[in-house]
């Protein structure tokens, strides 16, 4: 058997359903889908012999081509289309030996016709799936969302200790992100791809005159049985299709990329508010039996470290395209985009299945937010209590906390409760009125409503169940 790349360095995407829509032969099948789609809709205008298509989509049988062969003689051309075309042609010949539906094989087409329509066919099948799991993704963290509307946890702001916070709404930001760069994905216009040798479609008018049909007819023809959006001109040289596509893949990645870091800091020993779900045989080390390594976390950042670089080599390249056709920057941008369907694709797997199994420990979540205790509350005991204390007020406060913040960390809410508590006279501010000012479940804001106005904004994307968060 022939070595390959099996994602040996690459394992957050190291799975055979994502090779299945990213790898060489899902590119060697898409390329044959706009052969054959092509043979189809020129019959279909009546510029080819009638059972020319079903003749070349015999022939466009994925499966019966040596992938590699291609791949090795593909330096011959500068890409795949050339000598996959020349098997296709073979094959098409062999069905058809007097040549009839010969005629309908890449006729008015260019190289890039193909490979630029074939790649917007994988990145439309990319989508599909990725769809399917970046929902699932944000239905189980709308669940979150619901079900933690009032589990206490710090906020943090600089590494730091901020302010209340709800776990829940911790878990509708991570929603958002994920579902407003979904719905980014999901709103893309995959345009085919049709100019001919030059970008003119000189060789296109040349063949339907006297026909009922135009160049641009065909192209809209082409772009349906591919499921793409129709192009209102050849963009050869005009790479906005590939560099959306590009960014709003990356930015789907980044919203993972989010909520991994954020688990990855909230996952460690001594902080535990959240776990990773448990599997058999995941998160071991090769040398520490007592760990539990984060990996589902560490795969998704790792893609998240990835994307934007590959983005950029987009951009890089779109920026260079030069002349009708380009040259080496129109090659640069297929491994990167394909690098990104794929890091797309893995990284959203591992994430649903994180979110859906997520472990929340409302315990570990209290326990940190009285670690700073009283002094989370103090911007909001400046703005209640400042005004009683007159003159001068705010600086008294400011004395208090940083008169707190001198002890050890342990000692520091009892000793700003007591510095507080002797700041303010009784009569201007009760006990039971301190406590009240000092409950951090009193000093949340708009979380909830934040949080309601978040999932209402993307209601396609809440789901209708989820299977929801366990409690360790």
């Amino acid at each position: 058997m022939t070595d390959g790349d099996f994602g040996l360095l690459t394992p957050v995407s190291a799975s055979p359903a994502v090779a299945a829509l990213t790898g060489d032969r899902a590119v060697i099948a898409a390329i044959l889908d706009v052969e054959a789609s092509w043979a189809a809709v020129l019959e279909d205008a009546g510029l080819v012999p009638a059972g020319s298509a079903a003749v070349v989509a015999e022939a466009a049988d994925a499966g019966s081509y040596d992938v590699a062969a291609i791949a090795e003689r593909a330096q011959g051309g500068g890409n795949p289309v050339i000598p996959l075309l020349g098997g296709l042609r073979a094959k098409v010949k062999d069905l058809d030996p007097e040549g009839i539906a010969g005629k309908a094989v890449h006729t008015s087409l260019t190289s890039q016709d193909v490979l630029d329509s074939a790649l917007m066919v994988l990145a439309s099948r990319t989508v599909s799936a990725l769809l399917v799991d970046v929902k699932r993704t944000t239905t189980a963290l709308a669940a979150l969302v619901e079900q933690h509307a009032e589990t206490l946890c710090v906020g943090r702001s600089l590494t730091q200790h901020a302010l209340p916070y709800t776990f829940g709404l911790k878990a509708a930001q991570w929603f958002q992100g994920v579902a407003a760069a979904g719905a980014r994905v999901e709103s893309l216009k995959l345009p085919v791809q049709f100019g001919g040798a030059g970008g003119t479609l000189a060789s296109a008018t040349k063949l339907t005159l006297g026909s009922d049909s135009t160049p641009f007819t065909l192209a809209d023809a082409l772009a349906s049985k591919l499921g793409l959006a129709s192009a209102a001109a050849p963009w050869h040289t005009n790479r906005l299709a590939v560099t959306a596509l590009g960014d709003s893949l990356t930015a789907l990645i980044d919203s993972f990329g989010k909520i991994a870091a954020d688990l990855l800091f909230l996952s460690r020993p001594e902080v535990g508010e959240l776990g990773e779900p448990q599997a058999a045989g995941r998160g071991v080390s090769s040398a520490m039996p007592q760990k539990q390594n984060p990996v589902l976390s560490v795969l998704i950042r790792s893609a998240a470290l990835q994307a934007p670089g590959l983005a950029s080599q987009l951009h890089l390249a779109a920026a260079t395209f030069n002349d009708e056709r380009p040259d080496g920057a129109w090659h640069s941008e297929w491994p990167a985009l394909r690098q990104l369907f794929a890091l797309a694709l893995g990284a959203a797997g591992h994430l649903r299945e994180l979110t859906e199994g997520l472990r929340v420990f409302p315990e570990a979540m209290r326990r940190n937010l009285e670690i700073p205790g009283p002094l989370l509350l103090s911007e909001g005991v400046a703005a209640a209590v400042a005004p009683l204390l007159g003159e001068g007020g705010k600086q008294k406060l400011q004395a208090v906390v940083d008169e707190a913040l001198k002890a050890p960390a342990a000692e520091q809410s009892r000793i700003y409760t007591k510095l507080l508590r002797e700041a303010v006279p009784a009569d201007k501010l009760t006990d039971a009125e301190l406590e009240a000012l000092l409950d951090p479940a009193g000093y949340l804001g708009e979380a909830a409503e934040i949080s309601r106005r978040i999932l209402a904004a993307y209601p396609d994307f809440t789901g209708s169940s989820s299977k929801g968060a366990t409690r360790g």
